[in-house]
């Protein structure tokens, strides 16, 4: 029988409340707590807080405070990856963000789902779909990116979108949906 966080890996219905979970979730706060109360001149310890929070996170990472996340494992990064103050990473499932990618501030990247169905969503289990960010993106302020969309390498998202579905290589695209405005290249 699998594990709860075992079916929140594989994107499976799971039980959030699980000891185990709840667990991993409270470390992650721990960690983020005490980032977040760093000077920015504490490039060293904040470094080595990251490195615990988000163990696959490529070198010159930077980000600002505040920054939240559920359990930090699953934020997978490249080299050179920028997040402004204030994002929020719900990392139920992978996310992956290639090098160089700069996120604006207030920026919310959510892997995490409900059912549809009330009667499901009542029983309290939720599940997530991956999200993947490419090399050379650019995200604008206040952006929100829904659950399992892919943004291809080298596209610009305008603040203030809404990201519901996959948006392709060298493209600008905003909106509420986010919708393609023109290709870049």
């Amino acid at each position: 029988m699998k594990s709860e966080k075992e079916k929140m890996l594989s994107g499976e219905l799971y039980n959030a409340m699980d000891p185990e979970l709840t667990s991993e979730r409270e470390a992650a706060r721990d960690l983020l707590h005490e980032f977040n109360t760093k000077r920015e001149t504490e490039t060293t310890s904040t470094a080595q807080l990251l490195k615990q929070l988000m163990p696959e996170s490529g070198e010159n990472i930077w980000i600002q405070p505040p920054f939240y996340c559920d359990y930090g494992y699953n934020i997978k990064t490249g080299k050179g990856v920028f997040f402004n103050f204030n994002c929020v990473v719900l990392d139920v499932m992978p996310v992956t963000i290639g090098h160089r990618s700069l996120i604006g501030p207030n920026v919310q990247i959510y892997t995490a789902t409900h059912p549809l169905d009330f009667q499901e969503r009542a029983s309290g289990l939720e599940s997530a779909k991956p999200i993947h960010i490419g090399d050379d993106v650019w995200i604008g302020g206040s952006v929100v990116i829904c659950p399992g969309v892919t943004i291809g390498n080298r596209s610009v998202i305008g603040a203030g979108s809404v990201v519901t579905r996959d948006i392709p290589d060298d493209t600008l695209a905003a909106g509420n949906p986010c919708k393609i405005i023109r290709k870049l290249i």
